[in-house]
Order: C-alpha cells, then structure tokens, then sequence
C-alpha cells in the first residue's frame, strides 16, 4: 500500500507536462512494484512464516535508506521532533504489513488488494471525530458504496477464506489509522524522515522478535532472493511514490493510485490463475471507484480552500 496521505510536498499543480508524464510512470512503477511485493509475499507465505517475511521485508528497505541516503542527509534522516508519534505511526504499518501478508496467503490477490483499499474510504469515517473533518453527503456516499463492493467481495459462497478476510480488514483499519496519522505529522516533518522511520521501526521491532519467529525450510537460492526482493520491491516503490507525488499534483496522482487492483487483478491471472467472478469483479470496480471520488473530492475541497484563503 502506498502512503499517500499528506507530507509528500507535491508540487503545484502547474507543472509542465514532462515532469507529469514522468510522475505518472514513476507512480505506475510505484504501484507495480506494490503487486509485486504483495504476490511474493503470497507465493513465500505458504512456505515460511509470515513474521519472517515482514522481518526481511523491512531489514531490506532499512539497508537500502541506511546505504543511499545516510551518507548524504546523516544526522538528518532521523531528525524528528515527535518520536513518539513516529514510532507510533511505524507501529501502525508495520501491523498493516502483517495483516495484509497473513491475508495474501489466504486468498486471491485481486479480492484482498480491493479490500485493503477499502482504508481511503474508512480515513473518511474516522477523520471526523479524530481530525475534525466535516465530511460531506458525497463522501458518505462513495464509502457506503465502498462498504457494499466489499460486501460483494466477500459475500456468502464467495469461496474466501473467512479469515483471510478479516486480516484483510485489519490490515485496511491499521492503514486508515496510519494515514490518519501521517496527516498530523506531515506538517512539520521531512516526508523521507517518515519514511525511514517505518523502516526502522519495523525492522527492530520484528529483529526482536526474530528467535521466536524465524521458522520453516531453509531458503534455497530461489526463495531467498525472492525473501531479498520483499525489501527491494516495497522500499523501491516507496521511493517512487515519494518522488512521483513531488513532480505533480495529488490531485491528478491520486485516482491513478487504483491502477492497482487492475494490475492485481492482472498479475493474479497471470501468476495464480485466479479470475474474480462476476460479482467480486463488480466489488473491485465500485471500491476503486468510490476510492477516485473521495481522492478528488478532497483535493477539490483543498484547492478550493487554499484559493479562498
């Protein structure tokens, strides 16, 4: 999943048409990698414990920040006058990583990349009474209609694995309160410094833990550099995503974001030969569509205000 939600310094949205072409690349590489990174985790998940794969996949992105960025922004990489809320968001993450592999491993990519985007449309019903937000009758709207796509996803004789749907939401809820989360701290921290911070975290938290975690066959070539590419493809993507939000606005970047269940769904074919049925498609499409509404809706409402003022 993609942090999106404030804190990437977006520039203005009179960018010239090169750097927008490039942002939408870059965020279409971006989100790819994201599917990537979900199906290996999916293919290594029925093999080797899930803790030991959010281990390696944070330990990669750690060292890949640590490698290229530390010697030129040093001291500055972990700058931050509000460690604790850092730390806290880390945590938020770090269990939206672990809920979303535990559902991966359990059902279809397609079905359970849907219903973690429902996290867009649960930041709308929880942004009233944590950030204050007014939320309007056409934001109601789309994630009522959101709600109902995963209703249709996960509906009775669906053949999903019951708990793999409720990992699925966890993971969603964990990622709606980490977003939340990166609203508040996005105002004064470096979007890098927030980044490597959920790296950080996640990797000492779940090095801690490793004793306890670390289980099944010893990897061979082929799954240990698939373990490797845990880290490369979640910690290049976010590097991507950093870079394309800076280069256009989020209010053309944002809906693009939801290439992602058609690559899902795609690369599930491909790589798994699961094609969602008729009804689960039709979830799919009303949740990334209600996504779209919200994300333009409130890049509208922000354009608008900032005009006003």
């Amino acid at each position: 999943m993609a942090d999106v939600q404030g804190g990437l310094a977006p520039r203005p949205p009179e960018a010239p048409h090169a750097p927008l072409l490039k942002a939408i690349l870059m965020l279409l590489g971006a989100v790819t990698l994201f599917v990537l990174l979900d199906a290996t985790a999916s293919h290594l998940g029925k093999t080797y414990p899930v803790p030991m794969l959010v281990w390696a996949r944070y330990t990669v992105h750690c060292l890949l920040m640590v490698v290229f960025l530390a010697p030129s922004m040093r001291l500055r990489l972990v700058s931050t006058a509000r460690p604790r809320r850092q730390i806290v968001r880390a945590l938020c993450l770090l269990a939206t990583t672990f809920f979303g592999m535990a559902a991966f491993i359990r059902m279809p990519l397609a079905e359970t990349t849907a219903i973690i985007f429902l996290s867009p449309l649960l930041v709308t019903v929880l942004a009233g009474p944590l950030l204050g937000e007014r939320i309007g009758a056409l934001r109601w709207a789309a994630s009522i209609g959101g709600f109902i796509g995963v209703l249709l996803i996960a509906r009775p004789g669906s053949g999903l694995s019951p708990e793999g749907v409720t990992f699925a939401l966890g993971a969603a809820l964990m990622y709606a309160i980490y977003q939340i989360q990166t609203r508040q701290l996005s105002a004064t921290e470096n979007p890098v410094t927030m980044l490597f911070y959920t790296a950080l975290t996640g990797t000492l938290a779940m090095t801690l833990l490793l004793p306890w975690i670390w289980g099944g066959p010893l990897p061979g070539l082929v799954d240990g550099l698939l373990i490797i590419a845990l880290g490369l493809f979640g910690g290049i993507g976010h590097f991507l995503l950093i870079r394309a939000f800076r280069e256009a606005p989020a209010s053309v970047l944002s809906p693009i974001l939801y290439a992602q269940l058609v690559i899902a769904t795609f690369v599930g074919a491909l790589l798994f030969g699961h094609i969602p049925d008729l009804p689960a498609l039709t979830g799919i499409l009303i949740i990334a569509g209600a996504g779209a509404v919200i994300a333009l809706d409130g890049q509208r409402k922000h354009a608008a205000g900032r005009h006003k003022g």
